[in-house]
């Protein structure tokens, strides 16, 4: 069964740090761009940060550039995203998601291939 599995949300204070996971079973992500989107009431997904396949190109939101972190380990088959100096408006669900593509995911969260279901940022005092 394809799955993507994402751990590591939680409540922050303000200035806090973060790792979010997002771990694979069923299928090897080595063939994927991997994306992190983020949600919150009432508003569209968006996407937050971007690894390609390869790992050797990496997008980020302008609200998140040098504060987040994305990376890959092949090895373990999973991704990560480092959050720090959290605001709190990063509170939001944080969703994994696949894309099959060369290069950087889409910013359309509907050509994503497969997605998590996503865990909890809360960033507050």
């Amino acid at each position: 069964q394809v799955k993507l599995v994402e751990s590591g949300g939680g409540l922050v204070e303000p200035g806090g740090s973060l790792r979010l996971s997002c771990a694979a079973s069923g299928f090897r992500l080595d063939g994927y761009a991997i994306g992190w989107f983020r949600q919150v009431p009432g508003k569209p997904r968006e996407r937050v940060s971007c690894v390609s396949s390869m790992g050797s190109s990496t997008f980020y939101a302008n609200s998140v550039k040098g504060r987040f972190t994305i990376s890959r380990d092949r090895a373990k088959n999973s991704v990560y995203l480092q959050m720090n100096s959290l605001k709190p408006e990063d509170t939001a669900v944080y969703y994994c998601a696949a894309d099959r593509t060369v290069g950087i995911c889409s910013s359309d969260p509907k050509a994503m291939d497969y997605w998590g279901e996503g865990t909890l940022v809360n960033v507050s005092s």
